[in-house]
């Protein structure tokens, strides 16, 4: 996981936090904390109840965070790759979840649209569904690697076509999945209060630390982002390593189909994952990484995923209707995102050290 590199040559702690990408996901989780501390303390109550099945769990606001916004977590960790290596992104990414959830729900409940028991077991389900997601994902990056489409053009193919390729699957029904074990994913695993997305979430953390630190997959990804002729001139395959990120991220894409259909036994192919593509890459974004590709902060980027839906939440809770929820998170969004810009980080860097430097000199005089 990178960090910016300190061009002075080292200066003084704080200048080095200022530079630092996650001190922006860092600030805006603080800010949103004392606003709902302030606006009403109620928001950070959890309370453990039971839930339709019987079994104790714990409930409320900060549990729907971690429980929604884990699925954002898990796609802004393949965007983060994709936005790196390709200098753009993929706003397919809630599309693709459509068509991942529509396979998985039609290798369950095979030709009956209603079974009343398991068609397949859901492992088979979910790699059928890895495996068209990484397909798919495998589309659009050879669209961008070795057609040159700039990303957000090749992939609003996928965008536009998804939701009804999703629909054809299961020609134009709604299965729905039979019994419990199925919505296990989606919602809390028998005796553990913790919602199941947020378990899953932390699973493809742990993976994908282990991912970049035993493999180069994240260094060559920065290094074709960076200057691609360069990397080229280095023996690497730039079409090939942004390809292998296109197909992380459909990875990505099917864990979280599976957590969305599970929610529900069901998909509605119009809304599932609506706008969820945006969200993702203002979670990148707010976790100070340039959309234009390089050096990226993986964890920055996973806090700020659950950074936007803490924003989301808190919107939610102040009845914010839902059809200004996009304005007011754009306000608030634009004010972050322009502070995480390693421009302004820069210049704030430096008015402090000559804040601290005429400090200093006031001192000596005195």
């Amino acid at each position: 996981m990178s960090k910016l590199p300190d061009v002075n040559g080292g200066g003084s702690v704080l200048s080095r936090v200022m530079r630092n990408q996650i001190l922006i996901p860092l600030a805006a989780l603080f800010l949103l904390a004392i606003f709902n501390l302030i606006a009403d303390p109620s928001f950070f109550a959890i309370t453990l109840k039971e839930n339709n099945m019987g079994n104790p769990v714990l409930s409320g606001q900060l549990i729907s965070i971690i429980d929604n916004g884990s699925e954002l977590a898990i796609l802004a960790i393949g965007m983060t790759l994709v936005t790196a290596s390709s200098k753009g992104q993929d706003i397919s990414v809630g599309a693709a979840v459509a068509i991942s959830g529509s396979v998985i729900l039609r290798v369950l409940c095979g030709t009956d649209n209603s079974p009343e028991t398991l068609q397949a077991p859901i492992i088979v389900a979910f790699l059928v569904a890895a495996v068209a997601s990484m397909l798919f994902g495998a589309f659009n990056g050879v669209l961008v690697a070795y057609f040159r489409i700039q990303p957000m053009v090749a992939t609003l193919i996928l965008f536009t076509a998804g939701r009804s390729i999703a629909a054809w699957i299961n020609n134009n029904q709604l299965p729905i999945a039979p019994g419990e074990e199925f919505k296990v994913f989606g919602g809390f695993i028998p005796g553990i209060p913790i919602p199941t997305p947020f378990l899953i979430a932390i699973l493809c953390f742990i993976v994908t630390w282990a991912m970049l630190k035993f493999t180069n997959i994240g260094l060559y990804s920065q290094s074709v982002g960076i200057n691609e002729k360069t990397a080229r001139l280095n023996g690497l395959n730039p079409e090939l390593i942004k390809l292998a990120t296109y197909v992380i991220l459909g990875l990505c894409v099917a864990v979280t189909g599976l957590i969305k259909v599970s929610r529900i036994s069901t998909i509605n192919y119009s809304v599932i994952a609506k706008d969820i593509e945006m969200d993702t890459i203002l979670a990148v974004a707010l976790g100070g990484n340039s959309l234009s590709g390089g050096k990226f902060n993986m964890a920055a980027s996973i806090l700020g995923a659950y950074v936007i839906q803490f924003l989301t939440t808190t919107l939610y809770k102040f009845k914010v209707p839902s059809t200004a929820l996009p304005a007011y998170k754009a306000v608030v969004v634009i004010v972050l995102v322009v502070l995480s810009a390693p421009v302004v980080r820069e210049k704030l860097s430096r008015l402090m050290k000559k804040i601290r430097s005429s400090k200093n000199t006031a001192e000596n005089h005195a």
